[in-house]
Order: C-alpha cells, then structure tokens, then sequence
C-alpha cells in the first residue's frame, strides 16, 4: 500500500461544533479567502451527501472586535445571529488564545463571551430587539399579543422569533406547525418558531423549529427570545433554566443584555475536497 502523502490536502477545511447537538460546520478565514456560495453552504448541509449541519459560520479577522463571525442556515439563507455557535466558536478561539474572554462582531452587534467556568462558555447575546419595524413585522401589532391563533409574542435577536406558550409542548406537531409559523404573512422574512412550556418561575422546556433549517435540539437565540418573551408575560422571571431537547441552556437577561450559558464541542476537523466542492 502506497503512503499517504503526509502534506496537508488541498480543499476547504472545516471544523464540526455542536452545543447540545445544535450542529454546526465552522469555517476559519482569518488567514484569508470567501465564504462558500449559498448553493454550495446548501449542498454542505446535506447530511447524507455533505457533511451535515443546522447552522454554518464564518471566522474572519475584524478591526472593531477580536472575531468577525457570520452565519448561514441549512438552505443557504444568511443569519445575523446564532447563540450556540457564537458560543462553539468563542470556546474554541479562547482555548488556543489561552484567553478567557472575547469579542465577536455579528449582524447583531458586538458580542462578549467569556469563560464561565466547568467547561461551560457564556455569551452576552445583546439587547432584545422589541421594536415592530426591526424585528421585522410586516404591520405595526402588539408584539406581545400577535393576532395570530394560539396568542403567540415576538421577539428579535439578530434574527426573528416567535414563541407560543402551551400546556404541553410535547403535544404539539412541529412538524406540520413549525413550516407554516415559519412563513406566517406576518413575518417578511420568515421567522424561527418557540414552542414553550412554563415549567416554574424559573424554568421552561422549549421545542424550536429554525428558520431554513426544521427541528433543532437546541436553539441559543430562540432559548433567549423564549425566555424574553415569557418574562415580558409575566410568566418567568429574567434568570431562567431552558431545558431543550439536547440538554440544559441557562439564560438570564440582565441590563447589559441577555447572557446566554451551556456547553459546546469540538467533534472533529476536515477538508471538503475541490472535486466535490465544484459538482
């Protein structure tokens, strides 16, 4: 048998990232080089022909923050904004920095992260955006008490959201009620779904359907808006555990706000080969 030849490959190397199997494909182009076209991010999601993700991010260098971060769903549609990646990537950069904080510059805004100890990493996701206009809607409504059937609220993050509380989240058929909450006419530009259950005060179980993507079993941006949302219902306080279906998030919306902490992984590295890279 021949040798491997010992050189690096030639290709698009990645990295595969999960926080609480909310997966990712993460690209690093500080030393230079374009994001992938959306047909080719599309065919990368694949998770039979391709490597498979819910979410793909960019890394680039940027001369306002330590990190340039940028996001595609599955269907390669753009996303200002990914919680649980943002997380990946900030425990993954302070790791070889040997840093325990950081900036990273999304569509959103400036991000903070930072070490929270045990493994775990906490990102500050920014202010909620509660303004109709900028989430966006396509009329002005009470984003608190859309006239949408089940009362559901709205709630920006970078990205839009909307969140329904239930009596029993796992009864609900996501399948069928996520697509058609994702494109509501309300909505111009599609939006993610929540599906909440209030457990306590303090603690809620969320099912989420991302928007392009379907089902995740966890969801950072949509635990925040989740949590935004019911606190602004009165029906938890501002320091909530989010129970999704791949673990555990805690969120807490402070003044500065609204912190986002869990685990993230570092599953493996590869390279995306140039003959399949041009099919």
């Amino acid at each position: 048998m021949a040798r491997m030849n010992s050189t690096s490959p030639p290709g698009l190397p990645f990295m595969k990232m999960h926080g609480l199997g909310n997966d990712f494909v993460v690209l690093d182009l500080r030393g230079g080089g374009d994001p992938p076209a959306a047909g080719v991010i599309a065919r990368i999601a694949d998770r039979h022909r391709g490597v498979g993700f819910d979410q793909m991010a960019t890394i680039q260098a940027d001369d306002r923050a330590d990190l340039r971060l940028r996001f595609w769903n599955a269907d390669g549609s753009v996303s200002a904004a990914c919680g649980n990646a943002t997380r990946c990537i900030a425990r993954h950069v302070m790791d070889q920095a040997g840093r325990d904080r950081l900036s990273l510059r999304t569509d959103h805004g400036v991000l903070l992260a930072e070490d929270a100890g045990n493994g775990l990493t906490r990102v500050n996701m920014g202010q909620p955006v509660l303004d109709w206009r900028a989430i966006p809607l396509a009329r002005e409504v009470d984003i608190d008490h859309l006239p949408i059937d089940g009362d559901p609220a709205a709630t920006g993050m970078g990205n839009p959201h909307v969140t329904f509380f239930v009596d029993d989240a796992v009864a609900v058929d996501l399948a069928a009620f996520g697509p058609a909450m994702e494109h509501h006419p309300l909505y111009p530009q599609r939006t993610n779904v929540e599906i909440v259950q209030v457990v306590s005060r303090d603690e809620i179980d969320l099912r989420i359907w991302e928007r392009g993507t379907g089902p995740t079993l966890a969801s950072g941006s949509c635990s925040c808006a989740a949590v935004v949302a019911a606190a602004r219902r009165g029906l938890t306080g501002r320091r909530v555990t989010v129970n999704v279906p791949g673990g555990v998030l805690r969120i807490d919306w402070r003044e500065d706000g609204v912190w986002m902490e869990g685990p993230t992984a570092h599953v493996f590295s590869g390279v995306l080969t140039p003959e399949w890279l041009i099919q």
